[in-house]
């Protein structure tokens, strides 16, 4: 068990699209087992509300952010990588990035621009309704009664969170990891083709895209691992 590294820093848990704060339920008490302390946060973008996109969500995770004492590490799922990358490294306090199957992108880019672009009109289509395939796409090795209780609970994307660009890559300036989910259904493989130059570390799990829910023990038992790699790397800031 790996929790040295989790005594005296907080993980920022930041949910993916279509999502919310309760994505990460049976993942908490794992983490908690471990001796970290622990902090959600709800993206708008996620609230119903088609004027809420990627840079108000980065906004909310700033000020969430910055209400928190210690040092921080953020860990981002699938869309949660986009605002995380945008304002992270604007708040002191953060100090290390876990990108799970999540989106790593540069300046100027957005969620869909590496897959070719919206495959909707975003006048038409204000909000992206929750995938039909969801179970199979983002659950495919959960549990049949967790992942039925997961897809109940998601909500409409707003379509303008997939379209407005970075302005800013936090993980340029900060230590980063990547998690790979090796059965991941929904990450398109020509994102995953593109991360490790980016980060720093890059592991993997045998699970699809939602590991929080299929496999929260042995997720957590990997982010300890991870933040005390995180911790001996340089810090890019001062470099």
């Amino acid at each position: 068990m790996v929790a040295d590294a989790a005594h005296e820093r907080t993980l920022v848990l930041v949910h993916g699209a279509w999502h919310g704060a309760w994505a990460w339920e049976l993942l908490v008490p794992e983490l908690a087992a471990r001796s970290w302390r622990t902090s959600t946060v709800d993206l708008p973008s996620a609230s119903g509300d088609p004027e809420a996109g990627m840079y108000r969500d980065a906004e909310v995770i700033r000020e969430h952010l910055a209400g928190i004492d210690g040092p921080i590490t953020v860990l981002a799922h699938s869309y949660g990588g986009l605002p995380v990358t945008e304002v992270a490294a604007t708040v002191p306090r953060v100090t290390q990035l876990i990108y799970l199957a999540a989106h790593m992108l540069d300046v100027g880019e957005y969620v869909l621009g590496p897959t070719g672009g919206p495959w909707f009109d975003p006048e038409e289509t204000p909000l992206l309704p929750v995938p039909d395939s969801s179970t199979v796409l983002m659950y495919a090795d959960v549990a049949a009664d967790v992942a039925e209780a997961a897809v109940a609970r998601l909500r409409p994307q707003s379509s303008l969170s997939f379209l407005e660009p970075l302005t800013r890559a936090a993980w340029r300036r900060l230590p980063s990891a990547f998690v790979v989910c090796d059965e991941d259904r929904i990450f398109p493989p020509v994102l995953a083709q593109t991360l490790p130059p980016k980060a720093d570390l890059v592991r993997h799990l045998p699970t699809s895209h939602s590991p929080f829910l299929s496999r929260p023990a042995e997720l957590a038992e990997l982010i300890g691992e991870i933040s005390a790699a995180l911790a001996v790397l340089p810090d890019k800031i001062s470099n």
